[in-house]
Order: C-alpha cells, then sequence, then structure tokens
C-alpha cells in the first residue's frame, strides 16, 4: 500500500520532508505532482495513473480537493483519506477575481518573484511569522514552482464539493490548524459532517502550514489514527 502525499497551492515535496518519516512504516511514500494541471479533476486522474493498487491519501489544502477527487473517481483503491487543512467550499467571486488579478499581474510582467514576507504569514501562526527559516523554504518552493505553476493554480477553478461529501465512504481523517487564517475550522467541521465517517483533530499552535509547522504533532494525529481505522470497515 502506498502513501500518497498531495501538496497545496505552490507547494511541492519538501512541505511533507519533516513528518515523512513517520509515515514510512505505513508503506512506500510516494508524491503527487500538481504541477502540469489545470483542474483539479485532471490532477486526481494524473495522481490516480502514476500510483498503482491501493493508498492511503493525504491532502494539504488544495491536495484536499484533489483527494476527494481521487477517492471519487477509484473508491476502491483509497483505503484511507487525511485531509490537512483544507475545505470543501469553492472560490467566492471576490477570491477568484484577486487569484486572476495576480495571475494577470505576474504573465504582463514575465516575471515571477515568488511569496513576499506578508503573504507567507498569512499562512503561519503569529508565533512563526518571525521563523528565517520556515519563511525562507515556504517561499523557495514557490520560487522553484515558479511564474507558470503560478499562473496556472491561480486560474484554476476551486468548485464547491459540499453536496458530494457523503459520496466518499473510506475512513476520513480532517486535520485543522487552530489559528489557520485561510482555511477556518468551520470548514473543516463542514468536511467532518459531510463525510460519513470521519473524525476531526485540531491541532493547537498551528497555523496553516501544518506538516512544516508542527510536523510531529501532525505526524502523531495521523499515524494514532492510522493504527485504530485501516482495515477497518466503515459505516455510517
Amino acid at each position: 500500500m502506498t502513501v500518497l502525499l498531495i501538496p497545496g497551492f505552490m507547494t511541492d515535496a519538501d512541505l511533507w520532508r519533516d513528518v515523512e518519516g513517520a509515515l514510512a512504516p505505513w508503506g512506500p511514500i510516494r508524491h503527487a505532482d500538481t504541477s502540469h494541471d489545470g483542474t483539479i479533476a485532471v490532477m486526481a486522474k494524473r495522481a490516480l495513473a502514476e500510483v498503482a493498487g491501493a493508498s492511503i491519501l493525504i491532502g494539504f489544502s488544495m491536495g484536499g480537493y484533489v483527494a476527494r477527487e481521487m477517492a471519487r473517481l477509484a473508491p476502491e483503491r483509497v483505503q484511507a483519506l487525511v485531509l490537512v487543512a483544507t475545505s470543501a467550499r469553492g472560490d467566492t467571486p471576490e477570491q477568484a477575481r484577486r487569484k486572476a488579478s495576480a495571475a494577470g499581474q505576474v504573465a504582463s510582467l514575465g516575471q515571477f518573484a515568488g511569496f513576499g514576507r506578508s503573504v507567507v504569514a498569512s499562512a503561519l501562526h503569529p508565533d512563526r511569522a518571525g521563523d528565517e527559516a520556515l519563511v525562507g523554504r515556504i517561499q523557495a518552493m514557490a520560487l522553484r514552482l515558479g511564474g507558470e505553476v503560478f499562473r496556472r493554480q491561480s486560474l484554476m477553478p476551486r468548485e464547491e464539493d459540499l453536496a458530494e461529501l457523503h459520496g466518499i465512504r473510506c475512513p476520513t481523517l480532517v486535520i485543522a490548524g487552530r489559528q489557520d487564517r485561510l482555511r477556518s475550522i468551520a470548514e473543516a467541521e463542514e468536511l467532518h459532517a459531510g463525510i460519513p465517517c470521519t473524525e476531526l483533530r485540531i491541532l493547537e499552535g498551528a497555523g496553516h502550514m501544518l506538516p512544516m509547522e508542527v510536523p510531529a504533532e501532525l505526524a502523531a494525529a495521523v499515524t494514532a489514527w492510522l493504527g485504530t481505522r485501516l482495515g477497518r470497515t466503515c459505516v455510517g
């Protein structure tokens, strides 16, 4: 069984660097590549094509949308689903407008300068906003991915799937950060309420970037849950 780690907006495999060791006993670690495609559905199809057999899916933020789509497309292959700092809501018109504007600016300038400190700080617990090493790692991921990926992911439609959550039948763990300013606790609770077989964990002292801010706590929550839920029948 494969553990497939699915990154979020403008993040890559380094997002998961500090949790991989704890997850390795559950199976070979693979990283989904979301940098090539412009829709959640195509990202999900690419990931399914690149990983054979049964999987544990762990999706962060945008990756949570991809993981849910994978669970709908190939339910027989998804043994467990972990949704980290994510949502089932679609972009509001204002959010879509801001993203389109940012993508247009990058296109018109012909270059991508990455994320400034204020943007990165908005994704972190206030106590971590001055952590130079952490801020640098997040900025480096965006720069590695570059302007074309930024433009594509910014313009990608993020559609609501609240009405489809009931169709996910595998054991599911929803994890949120108490101080996440990008995805609210209410959004995590919507996932918990909508998916029939879920548990919800709120991690204290964390913002949005859970795999990098509180990797030990995140890994402990996931591995403890897998130990009790993996392989069991999901009812409800």
